[in-house]
């Protein structure tokens, strides 16, 4: 009997909420890959869900800053030099040295998965020297990589364009739903992802001085306790709260009963304004209207299916006038929660895996 092919991948998180490499992994496992999704284990992470492929995490001594970054790629270097694996997949800018460096070795071919611009995000923009040294790594090991693809075309154009690079686009779709109508939604309005700098967090805690309904913030991240504290010395300790880092099937189950979604980011950062969120496709899976910004990516998307308000402000007055309009206007509203359960048959992740599989086989085919 042939043996499978077999996919390594590493990342530098906990596995348990990245939805994104869980659709990609389960998938490559359904079409007969034999899959290993490699992480880190923090002291708060949880037991890992049972998958269709194996995963694994290691404990580091450092869990911040540049000595976690050199103890994961040294540590991860030595172990994908023992994995028996016919391809590495890196996943983002802070792995790739280990897993280039291991398939040069091992002569495999490596496939590079690009979620974002590493060296444009906001933590990065405010320390030069930080970013100087991310991108001599994005310099120094990207150009050559053979085998690449990112989530959307905006990102694709960016490597193009400064590394020479053609990448393939995958987008974060999420799986179908198959809903037929919308939930009955409980009357809050959610923000799922990290909690970090430059995703507007801050003006949307002052906006809730403004609005009568509760705020759910899902996620965790550089900026939690500072939000706490603002949250605290507002007063707002009732109508906003923190859920905390939830598992993907927790987290579906929260937004389905939403009011709102919110995506805001900040427009200084090129990471951001390229972005593609999950959350962008997440919310209108379930027929949720959200709030978001008019970046590239979803104003293109917003023209063929209206599913959002979009603006191009983070103040908070502005913010809150935005989500009162839209709570006035319920035929709207209506109307854009209608249009995202008509966008939920085209953007799912069924209709994106199938580029995915492609890319993967043309590896196997051009090694």
């Amino acid at each position: 009997m042939e043996r499978l092919n077999r996919l390594f991948f590493a990342v530098t998180n906990d596995l348990n909420s990245d939805q994104r490499m869980l659709r990609i992994c389960s998938t490559l496992a359904a079409a007969g890959y034999e899959v290993h999704l490699h992480g880190r284990e923090l002291p708060e992470s949880r037991t890992l869900t049972q998958r269709n492929f194996a995963q694994t995490r290691m404990r580091l001594w450092f869990r911040t800053g540049p000595l976690f970054y050199l103890e994961f790629n040294i540590r991860l270097f030595l172990y994908a030099l023992g994995e028996t694996a016919d391809c590495l997949s890196a996943v983002d800018l802070d792995t790739l040295p280990a897993m280039r460096l291991a398939a040069w070795i091992k002569n495999k071919p490596l496939v590079y998965d690009a979620h974002e611009i590493f060296t444009e995000v906001p933590e990065l923009l405010h320390s030069k020297p930080k970013q100087r040294l991310w991108q001599w790594v994005e310099k120094t090991f990207l150009p050559g990589v053979r085998f690449s693809y990112t989530v959307n075309h905006s990102l694709a154009q960016w490597y193009a364009q400064k590394h020479g690079i053609h990448m393939q686009v995958v987008r974060n779709m999420p799986f179908a739903a198959k809903l037929n109508a919308r939930q009955p939604h409980e009357g809050f309005i959610l923000y799922q992802g990290a909690l970090n700098e430059g995703r507007g967090l801050e003006a949307l805690i002052e906006a809730m001085k403004l609005l009568p309904m509760p705020l759910y913030l899902a996620g965790k991240g550089d900026v939690a306790l500072q939000l706490q504290a603002q949250v605290a010395a507002a007063g707002l300790e009732k109508q906003v709260h923190f859920t905390g880092q939830l598992d993907p099937e927790a987290l579906r189950e929260l937004t389905a009963k939403a009011w709102l979604g919110l995506n805001l980011l900040e427009s200084h950062s090129l990471n951001y304004y390229f972005s593609l969120a999950n959350k962008f496709f997440d919310y209108a899976q379930l027929g949720v209207p959200q709030l978001c910004m008019d970046f590239p990516e979803y104003t293109l998307l917003n023209e063929a299916h209206e599913v959002a308000v979009l603006t191009n402000s983070l103040e908070p007055q502005q913010l809150a006038a935005y989500i009162q309009q839209l709570a006035n206007n319920t035929e709207f509203y209506e109307q854009l929660s209608n249009n995202a359960l008509i966008a939920a048959q085209e953007w799912t992740w069924e209709q994106e895996a199938p580029k995915l599989l492609v890319l993967y086989k043309e590896v196997f085919l051009r090694k």
